[in-house]
């Protein structure tokens, strides 16, 4: 009874770790949240409860403050809102203000995700988003996506930039890709994987994924491998090279295959 006592405490101590690690992380988050229009925050200063006030950005970044009057903050983050109301609330208004900034509806921002999703289009971005969150809201990839995704950015200056990201590596749980966020307009392309062809004496012929590293082998396993009938030494690759069919013959099974080559397996006669 009291090895039970002591694991349930144990567990209730390592939950409350865990809840403390979790907000910790969504605060931090929070603090780097770039507000816009139609973000509705909550604005609290410290022994000042005749300060405290809940507003919405209107179109141009502007929000209305006790005191203050109207204030652009778009296009700041919460910590730097944060600053400069203290810095406008200390310029002759309040004494050492302690100003707190908090998200209460994130209404201004929108990813938008093309290609190989389930559900392709224009989502929300309630707070901090990362890509692997918005591709789970678009229903997680297809079957046909490939092994690629490219964010298109623009930035302040309307400058655009382009970031690659290995979606395998991703999907592994590369810290590196994990910890990119989405930001406002971004637009997500999924790209789309190379396809071949398997034919012949295998037991499901079919059109399949390729990978780089795809072989001519593990092509026909995908294809639930070779038949009772097959000639596995014949193998042949039909592939197009500089607009013009070539047919490689008897081809090694460790043979690298090209997005659109045919694989074909042919019939023993013996």
């Amino acid at each position: 009874m009291i090895r039970s006592r002591q694991f349930r405490m144990l567990l209730s101590i390592i939950v409350m770790v865990f809840l403390s690690v979790s907000a910790i992380s969504d605060w931090c988050l929070a603090e780097d949240f770039m507000v816009g229009p139609n973000d509705v925050l909550k604005i609290t200063v410290y022994d000042h409860p005749d300060m405290d006030t809940k507003v919405r950005l209107n179109g141009d970044g502007v929000i209305q403050m006790p005191l203050l009057g109207q204030v652009k903050i778009g296009g700041l983050t919460i910590s730097e809102t944060a600053n400069k109301l203290t810095s406008l609330l200390a310029d002759g208004y309040i004494v050492n203000p302690q100003v707190n900034v908090f998200v209460e509806e994130y209404g201004s921002k929108k990813g938008v995700i093309l290609g190989m999703v389930q559900k392709p289009g224009a989502y929300d971005l309630s707070g901090p988003t990362t890509l692997l969150e918005l591709i789970s809201k678009a229903g997680g990839l297809s079957e046909k996506a490939g092994t690629s995704a490219i964010i298109k950015r623009s930035s302040a200056t309307g400058e655009a930039k382009n970031i690659t990201v290995d979606l395998k590596a991703l999907m592994e749980g590369d810290e590196e890709y994990q910890k990119i966020f989405i930001e406002n307009q971004d637009t997500i392309y999924i790209s789309k994987a190379g396809m071949c062809y398997v034919t012949g004496e295998v037991e499901k012929p079919d059109a399949y994924k390729v990978e780089t590293t795809t072989t001519v082998l593990q092509a026909i396993t995908l294809a639930s491998g070779f038949t009772g009938k097959a000639s596995k030494d014949k193998v042949q690759i039909v592939r197009i090279v500089d607009g013009n069919k070539t047919v490689l013959k008897d081809v090694d099974l460790n043979t690298l295959v090209l997005a659109d080559d045919v694989i074909v397996v042919p019939e023993s006669f013996f």
